[in-house]
């Protein structure tokens, strides 16, 4: 039963978890933030791999638009393997690891101290190697995480980059909207039984696309993720600009389309790309706020109303969580240990 998972429990813990990690860190970001702004830094790079890297990808847009700095993603292989570490100077460097553990995203970390950069660390464990290494570190206090598959480190993650970006802006008014995320999350969790019903009807179905764009690009990356983790689907994140740029040759009736469109400044541009889909005779699956676009898709899971666009993304993957977990569920697999998948991945 999906309700005796580790999976589903943690899913359904993630507003209690994100209100523990607002409780937990608020202030001590606050005098981070201060450190930062003493130091002269000119862009951010972050070093992460899996959903930390779906975070990482969420900071590119919120310290672009909240602190007008460029965001770029580390290449760990050029410290691990190539030895040929880049020159890092005026940069902050970012790692994310939820475990704290993953070797290339520590050397990253360590090379940027040896250039005397200021380093920070993301991360769910104190103690962890990752937290060891960093000049400060910010837990994410979700609690012990047992199933493979991240969600709440996930959304603690993003919720760490919107308070960093918020409080190094000096905006209170994105301060208070974060803090009210933890109700939004709990509304979105009311999508379960609908979640569960599409899943059923979708068991046979194994290529997807899955689509976002601006602040929700990383929510694409992170469901593409999950349904390949979970229920072993071929699903492939796009943003509709990209897509547009080859993929668009794909479609045909046979093709298959989750499209994240909360409301916001791209809700227009996303519309747009997916009446250009269903014209072609392409299928799609909706998450969404707007009943037009819930109308316009085959099927949809709602979100909850009001909800600013730039922190959609900590709300809008709750419903793909669960979407996820009960087709993983409906196709029989063990939804809390996926084949051939640990918590702790190590690479090089």
């Amino acid at each position: 039963m999906t309700n005796d998972s580790y999976l589903h429990r943690e899913i359904t813990e993630q507003p209690a978890a994100l209100a523990r990690f607002f409780d937990g860190e608020r202030t001590h970001i606050t005098r981070v933030v201060e450190n930062l702004r003493r130091r002269e830094i000119s862009y951010v790079l972050i070093a992460a791999r899996g959903s930390s890297d779906s975070a990482a990808t969420y900071a590119k847009y919120i310290f672009g638009a909240r602190l007008h700095r460029v965001v770029a993603l580390a290449a760990p292989s050029l410290h691990t393997v190539y030895g040929e570490p880049p020159d890092m100077s005026r940069a902050l460097v970012i790692a994310i690891s939820q475990s704290g553990e993953s070797t290339d995203i520590l050397a990253v970390l360590q090379h940027a101290q040896r250039q005397g950069v200021p380093t920070l660390a993301i991360t769910n464990r104190d103690g962890s190697a990752l937290a060891r290494a960093a000049d400060e570190v910010i837990l994410l206090h979700a609690g012990e995480e047992k199933s493979i598959a991240a969600t709440k480190t996930y959304t603690c993650s993003l919720a760490a980059m919107a308070l960093l970006a918020a409080l190094w802006s000096g905006e209170k008014m994105r301060v208070e909207e974060l803090l009210a995320l933890p109700e939004k999350l709990s509304a979105a969790l009311q999508a379960e039984d609908a979640a569960r019903a599409l899943a059923g009807d979708m068991v046979e179905l194994d290529e997807w696309s899955v689509i976002g764009r601006g602040f929700n690009y990383c929510t694409a990356l992170e469901l593409s993720l999950k349904l390949k983790e979970l229920a072993y689907v071929r699903a492939e994140p796009y943003s509709p600009a990209d897509f547009l740029h080859g993929p668009f040759a794909l479609v045909d009736q046979t093709f298959r389309a989750l499209v994240i469109a909360p409301s916001g400044q791209v809700y227009a541009n996303v519309t747009e790309f997916a009446e250009k889909l269903k014209r072609e005779g392409a299928r799609l699956m909706a998450i969404s706020d707007r009943a037009e676009f819930l109308q316009l898709a085959e099927t949809g899971l709602i979100l909850p109303p009001n909800i600013p666009e730039w922190l959609s993304p900590l709300v809008a993957v709750v419903p793909g969580q669960l979407f996820a977990l009960h087709l993983a569920a409906a196709k029989g697999y063990d939804v809390d240990h996926p084949r051939r998948l640990t918590k702790i991945t190590r690479t090089l």
